[in-house]
């Protein structure tokens, strides 16, 4: 087993081969063959896999209590509204926050698109005073990272052509880390909302929260987290970490699809008018106006995804049982052993920090001579699923002069020995395409 940096080694004792062995089994998907080979699923930065545990409460809750929630008296209509504020209880304490700031979402990026929508109402005539504090106007300024996903970007990009804010972004240097110096000097008494990525899905890159929310509460400026990345693979408190909202999706944290939320401190959730408009959301109805109920109803008009929620907290259970201390260790050390195996075979370029440095358990490369697809249609013969593209990251990857890259990125269900097969492979790829 490849060594973990001393600095870099948690005080949980990390998952182990024979652990993760077991873990394996809870998971139907991965005892298939791809190609006549063991699948190596190396492709969680993009969607996780299912333990049984997850796909079991799913079907429950459709087979004994399927029902509308809020909207019933009867039997089942209890049940399924208990089961599903159960299920926000449970979220909301795996990432530190209280029940009513936890919004259910599709996905991440209808958390970041609610939210903007939501600031872009705040700033039109007759949202009231409450609203005021995000409202925006032509001059002020919206501030995020070159390493963002699309997700929370373009959002971003939106708000501030439709109300006449500016747009600005914290560089990354060569090696793609955030330049801090030129934070301080961007993030200043006209910005407004800083939004950025808590880990980032090229690079593997860790930010510096703190300082990061500190530049941000010097201005006054509201904090977005984008914690797709952090939630499913590192422990998390979001009231710790000093955010205003953060988002994240289901999906990446062993959830089926179709679910995400949105966390927000609650007085500022109580005072974003709402996004969304319809049933569930309101207290009166005149032919003339309605009235709102307070977060999260506020912002979850209609029939909400509550199959989903209670899926995702079976895996939020799943993960709290195994131990989100010891996930991280295990992941850091992947991580580790994918940048060391990498960085030592000829023509490889990989993102991000440098071997003995911190990362979450993901790298991305670039193969001389070979198009990332190609790389990932050579691995996907090997039985080894990664993803290749720019990563909803164009910005990210033209800064750092490429197009395209492949990902490998792990999960508390790989061992070293899908990590050992991955880099095996990719070894040969060059003289496969004769690069």
């Amino acid at each position: 087993m490849v060594a973990t940096p001393a600095h870099l080694r948690s005080a949980a004792v990390a998952l182990g081969n024979d652990e993760v062995l077991r873990i394996r089994n809870d998971f139907p998907i991965l005892q298939q063959r791809v190609n006549g080979k063991e699948l190596v699923y190396l492709d969680s930065g993009a969607t996780s896999q299912n333990p049984l545990s997850v796909l079991e409460a799913e079907q429950e809750f459709y087979e004994q209590r399927n029902s509308a929630v809020h909207r019933g008296a009867h039997h089942l209509a209890v049940e399924a509204t208990e089961a599903f504020e159960d299920a926000r209880e449970t979220v909301a304490a795996f990432v530190g926050a209280e029940p009513d700031e936890l919004i259910w979402t599709s996905n991440a990026t209808e958390g970041l698109n609610l939210l903007t929508y939501s600031f872009l109402n705040a700033s039109l005539p007759g949202a009231g005073a409450e609203a005021a504090r995000f409202a925006l106007a032509p001059g002020d300024e919206l501030v995020v990272t070159e390493m963002e996903h699309h997700a929370n970007l373009i959002p971003w990009q939106e708000l501030a052509v439709r109300t006449g804010a500016v747009l600005k972004f914290i560089p990354v240097d060569d090696a793609g880390a955030l330049d801090l110096e030129a934070a301080a000097a961007i993030i200043g008494p006209r910005t407004r909302v800083l939004a950025f990525t808590h880990a980032s899905n090229v690079l593997g890159t860790i930010n510096p929260v703190a300082a990061l929310v500190g530049l941000a509460r010097s201005a006054g400026a509201l904090v977005v987290l984008d914690a797709c990345q952090s939630v499913p693979h590192l422990p998390l408190d979001v009231k710790a970490l000093g955010v205003d909202f953060a988002v994240f999706s289901g999906h990446k944290m062993l959830a089926p699809t179709g679910i995400g939320a949105l966390y927000g401190r609650s007085e500022l959730l109580n005072s974003l008018p709402p996004f969304l408009t319809g049933g569930s959301m309101i207290t009166t109805v005149t032919m003339e106006r309605a009235g709102f109920l307070p977060s999260p109803q506020r912002f979850e008009a209609g029939t909400q995804r509550i199959s989903q929620a209670v899926a995702l907290a079976a895996a939020v259970n799943y993960l709290s049982e195994t131990g989100m201390d010891r996930i991280h260790a295990w992941e850091a050390e992947l991580g580790q052993r994918l940048v060391q195996g990498l960085s030592a075979i000829p023509g490889i370029r990989v993102l991000g920090p440098a071997a003995g440095q911190e990362r979450i358990g993901l790298a991305a490369f670039d193969v001389a001579g070979v198009h990332a697809h190609d790389v990932g249609q050579f691995l996907d013969s090997r039985g080894i699923a990664v993803r290749v593209g720019h990563h909803c990251a164009q910005p990210l990857h033209r800064r750092l002069g490429l197009t395209a890259t492949t990902r490998a990125s792990t999960y508390l269900y790989n061992t070293t020995d899908d990590v050992d097969a991955f880099l095996n492979a990719v070894a040969d790829v060059r003289a496969y395409f004769h690069a």
